[in-house]
């Protein structure tokens, strides 16, 4: 019989599956040239002193595609293929301030994070890089390494990500939300966000790489909530899929104004554990972090990001199933899978009967287990419309 919910929160099951990886990260001297796609990662242990640093391919040359997840899906990279180039990338770190930006190695990781294209470099450790680091708060990455020298080539930045950095009254919100309209990855934002280069000057600090991806995720989503919400509904129900990476994905758009919620099931992924977490909100974005971590954000921008391109608002309910085999490996799985769901042809429904009676035949867990999770889901099933579903 299943196990479920095992007595331990999200984070501490997920460390559970992330203690028993066993894989091999690239074996490295202390020195090297190499080319970042271009990547920094900033650490929060530690906080406002944080480890920060660039993350370096240990082969020059076009390595973008090792920290560009926007492009990982559509390429048909599996969780492997993203697993071996991720651990090649080679994590330098050194210990700074947040506001520190007189420091010469910050100076070049913002540098790296506004580059156009990769940046070629050379970097000397104090000791042989080692380990590697997988987690479901960001991507993996292979080897680190307390940094002794470290320097770069002549970059040349993106242009849009130049003009936030010089704009120092345009506050870091409204540049997040600037470049998403110029057209720019979530990624890139990010990065930029995370080395401190976007903002009212005197407020300008590193923001860690976990905190920098729901900051961004959050900020778009709150800021296409504010044009979705004044949207007419959708006419009927619809359902969005996708499967990729060991999971599926089950996007339910009610015709409704907005209410979200996120339903994660994690399906033997250890043994014959079954763990399902859920969060939501309902008529207005919630105000505390949500209990289920980044991936709440993640889904949420993808959502509403699809809305806003169908000019519609909607309710959303999303339901995910991670199976064996599943690797976490941060929020990233989350935004491109429901992105790439809301990209497909949905299949239409006249109730929502109909539409849960459907994706109850895609899931491999009963629908009753994610109706004991969920909060919204409960109670468009209490119509009167609704109960005859059970």
């Amino acid at each position: 019989m299943a196990k479920e919910n095992m007595g331990m929160g999200k984070g501490a099951y997920l460390k559970k599956i992330t203690s028993g990886t066993r894989w091999r990260s690239v074996e490295l001297s202390q020195k090297m040239d190499g080319s970042s796609p271009p990547s920094v990662f900033i650490g929060n242990y530690g906080y406002p002193k944080v480890f920060a640093g660039p993350m370096i391919a240990p082969y020059e040359g076009d390595t973008t595609i090792l920290d560009t997840p926007e492009a990982w899906i559509p390429a048909g990279k599996n969780q492997d293929d993203i697993l071996k180039f991720r651990l090649e990338l080679v994590r330098g770190k050194t210990t700074v301030g947040v506001q520190d930006f007189d420091n010469k190695t910050i100076q070049k990781l913002q540098e790296i994070a506004l580059a156009k294209n990769s940046v070629d470099s050379e970097i000397e450790f104090k000791a042989k890089p080692r380990g590697l680091s997988v987690s479901e708060d960001h991507t993996p990455h292979g080897p680190s390494a307390e940094i002794e020298k470290f320097e770069i080539d002549n970059v040349k930045w993106d242009q849009h990500l130049g003009k936030a950095y010089y704009d120092t009254d345009l506050k870091a919100n409204d540049a997040v939300i600037s470049l998403y309209k110029d057209g720019l990855l979530f990624s890139q934002i990010q990065k930029a966000l995370s080395t401190g280069s976007f903002g009212i000057a005197k407020n300008r600090k590193l923001v860690p790489t976990r905190w920098s991806i729901t900051a961004t995720d959050s900020a778009l989503a709150n800021h296409l909530y504010d044009k979705v919400k004044y949207y007419d509904t959708l006419p009927e129900y619809e359902v969005y899929e996708f499967s990729s990476l060991n999971n599926y994905y089950a996007v339910i758009l009610l015709p409704t104004p907005w209410q979200y919620e996120w339903i994660e099931a994690f399906v033997h992924i250890l043994g014959n554990e079954v763990m399902i977490f859920g969060d939501y909100e309902q008529w207005k974005p919630k105000k505390e972090y949500s209990s289920v971590g980044g991936c709440y954000y993640s889904c949420k921008f993808a959502a509403l990001e699809a809305l806003e391109r169908m000019k519609k608002q909607a309710g959303a309910i999303v339901l995910r199933e991670a199976y064996e085999g599943y690797v976490p490996m941060g929020v990233f799985n989350v935004r491109e899978n429901v992105r790439n769901a809301l990209k497909q042809k949905p299949k239409s429904f006249s109730s929502f009967r109909f539409a849960l009676n459907y994706v109850s035949t895609r899931l491999r867990l009963p629908m009753s287990k994610f109706v004991d999770q969920g909060v919204l889901l409960r109670e468009l099933l209490s119509s009167n419309e609704q109960k005859r579903l059970f």
